[in-house]
């Protein structure tokens, strides 16, 4: 859809139902009609804002698209402004910054672009914004939005590939400045009669993994987190978090010992393995902004590992060289052996990929990446577990290079700093996703390298033995079952121009059919939420797989009025989007007659 363009209240075709998915529609007849926004009558008065204002202290926000600074038709055009704002515009840090921008403008639907020659409007933004501080804040921003039938979203940082925390016209609660912590020699749950004998650290639930993880490094301790800084704890967890850590500690989610929540019927409660059992697992890996907003978490912490880690490239200088995607397939054959001695990191497997050379660059076709290896600051050790595939390579292949350049690091976060993901925000694309098992690895090498030549992207070791073997408080997390025999999350992504919907369309039927391959290759290994897309097939399995059932069941009953809703999320089968406007759907998934007050 174009910038700037408002789809017309349309009334829909009248279908009988009540079931969604084996479960009863509990929402009534009040419910049969769609969320208001700001162009139809039912949206809240001036008034009904003013007073919502006031009950949270004067902390409801208008905001106004950021981009909106250069363009001179705007009340807020300031090319001093706009300078500022485009010379900053590709980077993380400004979207998470704002209330309601998003890394990735799709979603908000190009609708205010940095680029004065495009339009400018605040229709594909959130309509209002609360700045909460509190879980009293969030509860009276989800009680307004439940009791004015609006459609409510959840943002911190707005570092989001599926777009869960922007939607136009919406209500959205922004937790990005709950970043109070506080830590601990050892922590008891809220109701539990028992005390974990483990360092933990309690942190609002708009903080961000890198600053929590530079905290923590002056106390030689560590959590479990990604390597983009500007990813927030809630997302993370409700995702499930993958990590080079978890080799050690299993995934972000695993490290859960307790969530303060407010569900969708506004209640503020906490969540552990003693009291709200059901929710306690759906927040830990069940999807973001569906069963509730997370005020806060207590993660468990962990002495910060040395490591030996670096820069390593195995390749053809001949880009058209016939063998590279055999030396693609042997490489990723090798990863189970890899992960099983210890070694996390991120690879790029490409025809034609530049690495750093000097003063330079250097092209080369095949595999560069950056690996880790922990409780150790001797290169020796890790170079030991290279040498057999290198000696390999070399014998097989010999026209290849092989550049290993390792150093030790005194911490987690003395390697982050040097290994953050810098990659840029603020444009229009999607990625794709699948994970991979040690059999799809090894079954048939030379149909993996044809598969990854199809796919074109990244193959990460971000599982390891501490997910396999990770012991999550209550036992189980919702998070995919696939990840705990997982190897290798592969990852791929493409971009493209904005205001363009047939391009937008097309790149997201280019990423799937690139992932396809590796879905052959593993069938029933499913995908990860949190780095993935819209369009992915048979989303539902592909995320959750086994538990996508219990997760509904959960959803239904903690949010029976779809309070929070979004694509692709658990329960969201009940509405649809016309336009702007979220509409509901009978069980057959057909549309309900709304009357459009």
């Amino acid at each position: 859809m174009k910038a700037g363009t408002y789809w017309p209240a349309l009334s829909v075709l009248l279908v009988a139902g009540n079931a969604c998915l084996g479960y009863p529609d509990s929402r009534g007849d009040e419910w049969k009609r769609c969320k208001s926004i700001p162009s139809t009558p039912s949206w809240p008065s001036e008034g009904s804002w003013a007073r919502f204002n006031q009950s949270i202290g004067g902390k409801l926000l208008k905001p106004v698209p950021p981009g909106a600074v250069c363009h001179s038709q705007e009340p807020t055009y300031n090319p001093s402004q706009c300078t500022i704002v485009d010379s900053t515009w590709y980077t993380y840090d400004f979207h998470q910054a704002d209330p309601v921008s998003n890394m990735w403008q799709q979603y908000n639907n190009d609708t205010c672009l940095i680029d004065p020659d495009t339009p400018c409007s605040g229709s594909g933004y959130p309509a209002y914004v609360v700045n909460a501080t509190t879980a009293m804040d969030v509860k009276l921003g989800i009680d307004f939005a439940r009791q004015h039938n609006v459609r409510a979203i959840v943002k911190s940082t707005g570092h989001d590939y599926q777009g869960r925390s922007q939607a136009p016209g919406a209500l959205s609660i922004w937790v990005h400045h709950m970043q109070e912590n506080q830590l601990h020699n050892s922590f008891q749950p809220k109701g539990c009669n028992f005390t974990i004998d483990s360092t933990a650290v309690t942190v609002g639930g708009g903080s961000q993994i890198g600053a929590l993880v530079e905290k923590l490094d002056k106390i030689n301790q560590t959590v479990v987190g990604g390597t983009s800084k500007t990813v927030s704890v809630g997302g993370y967890i409700t995702g499930g978090g993958h990590s080079v850590l978890a080799q050690l500690y299993g995934m972000g989610a695993d490290n859960v010992l307790e969530l303060e929540v407010v569900t969708p019927l506004g209640d503020i409660v906490t969540a552990n393995e003693c009291q709200n059992e059901d929710l306690f697992w759906a927040m830990r890996g069940g999807g973001g902004s569906t069963f509730g907003v997370m005020t806060s978490v207590t993660l468990a912490t962990h002495p910060t590992p040395k490591i030996v880690a670096g820069n390593i490239v195995i390749a053809s200088l001949d880009l058209s060289a016939p063998f590279v995607w055999d030396l693609v397939g042997y490489l990723l054959s090798q990863f189970p052996y890899l992960d099983s001695h210890g070694v996390s990191g991120y690879s790029v497997l490409s025809q034609n990929y530049s690495v750093p050379n000097g003063n330079g660059t250097l092209n080369i076709a095949g595999l560069a990446g950056e690996f880790l290896l922990f409780n150790t600051q001797n290169v020796v050790d890790m170079q030991a577990i290279w040498d057999p595939i290198l000696t390999h390579v070399k014998a097989t292949w010999p026209t290849t290079i092989a550049i290993v350049d390792l150093i030790p690091y005194p911490s987690f976060a003395a390697w982050l700093d040097v290994y953050y993901d810098q990659n840029p925000a603020g444009y229009d694309g999607y990625v794709g996703s699948h994970l991979l098992d040690a059999t799809s690895l090894t079954s048939n090498i030379t149909a993996v390298g044809q598969a990854f030549k199809i796919f074109d992207g990244e193959a990460f070791l971000v599982s390891g033995n501490g997910t396999r073997n990770a012991k999550p408080r209550g036992g189980s997390t919702a998070v995919n079952p696939s990840w705990r025999k997982t190897v290798v999350h592969a990852t791929n992504g493409l971009e493209f121009p904005p205001l363009n919907v047939t391009a937008r369309q097309k790149t997201l039927t280019d990423i799937n059919a690139m992932t396809e391959p590796l879905r052959r290759l593993a069938p029933k290994m499913g995908a990860y939420i949190n780095e993935n897309n819209p369009g992915e097939p048979n989303w539902q399995y592909t995320f959750w797989g086994e538990n996508y059932k219990r997760l509904l069941k959960i959803k239904r009953e903690i949010d029976p009025h779809d309070v929070l809703w979004c694509h692709p999320c658990v329960g969201n089968e009940r509405w649809e989007l016309h336009g702007y406007q979220l509409c509901p759907v009978d069980g057959n998934g057909k549309s309900l007659t709304v009357k459009l007050l």
